[in-house]
């Protein structure tokens, strides 16, 4: 039986605040604690019903993981989502990763990554992190004005690719003016290139900065932009949506690069 501390416990972690203080953190549906701990992330306590527990490989859950039966009525009340999954079946309270210190050179390599500036909407983020999973990316840069990416609605809209996209949080400006000259840096803007037509010597590297959802790419940040892209409507004289979703736009230029490598 669930205790008020424990359900206290878990529904505080809705909060930044507890969350940075526990560092942990919560993922809700059978699926997604299911993927999250095939993935490996570190699970401090399992609700979940029995015929979830039943289908759970042991191997998946370590010793140290504190695994508690619920009925369906007891994981409602631990919920702290609005609309939980439907046919929940668990609820894991994992921890959240180690942060990590890598210089810009180590942490960017030869490889493609993704720049958040200020993107504060934590749908977007969420489906810039699975998309960045669909795409081969690992790493993703985040300002510290970039939506928490462990708060609840973050979590679930990665839909298990949290486990293998690494976000980390940083002084974006700095970051980007440590980096090699050497290093292209991507970013979308009105007077940019035309995204599909511009020469791009090195697709499989670099850095692709996409902006806050109403201001775009801080002057800060648009400092350091190598390659500036723009990612025109089709047909160009169209005059419809003033712009496109984050998200969106993030999920065309990560598919054009990787079509350039493929068309190399």
């Amino acid at each position: 039986m669930l205790t008020r501390r424990t359900i206290k416990f878990v529904h505080s972690l809705a909060q930044k605040k507890y969350r940075d203080d526990s560092l942990c953190f919560v993922a809700e549906g059978r699926k997604l604690v299911y993927d999250l701990l095939a993935a490996g992330m570190k699970a401090e306590g399992l609700y979940a019903t029995d015929d979830f527990l039943a289908s759970l490989p042991a191997s998946l859950l370590p010793a140290s993981t504190a695994v508690h039966p619920c009925t369906v009525a007891e994981l409602a009340a631990l919920s702290a989502l609005a609309s939980p999954p439907k046919g929940g079946g668990a609820i894991c309270v994992f921890h959240q990763r180690p942060l990590v210190s890598v210089t810009a050179t180590e942490a960017i390599g030869n490889t493609l990554s993704i720049a958040l500036d200020g993107v504060q909407d934590p749908g977007n983020l969420g489906t810039i992190i699975r998309t960045a999973d669909w795409f081969g990316i690992h790493r993703i840069f985040a300002s510290h004005e970039t939506a928490d990416v462990y708060s609840p609605k973050v979590v679930q809209s990665t839909m298990g690719a949290l486990a293998r996209v690494e976000v980390i949080y940083t002084d974006l400006p700095s970051f980007i003016s440590s980096l090699p000259e050497s290093t292209p840096v991507y970013g979308t803007f009105l007077d940019g290139d035309n995204c599909y037509t511009a020469p791009i010597e090195r697709p499989e590297a670099g850095l692709l900065v996409m902006g806050n959802e109403g201001n775009g790419i801080s002057a800060q940040v648009a400092d350091g932009v190598t390659h500036r892209l723009y990612i025109p409507p089709f047909p160009d004289s169209s005059c419809g949506s003033e712009s496109l979703n984050v998200a969106s736009a993030t999920a065309i230029l990560c598919a054009e690069l990787r079509r350039r490598i493929r068309a190399k």
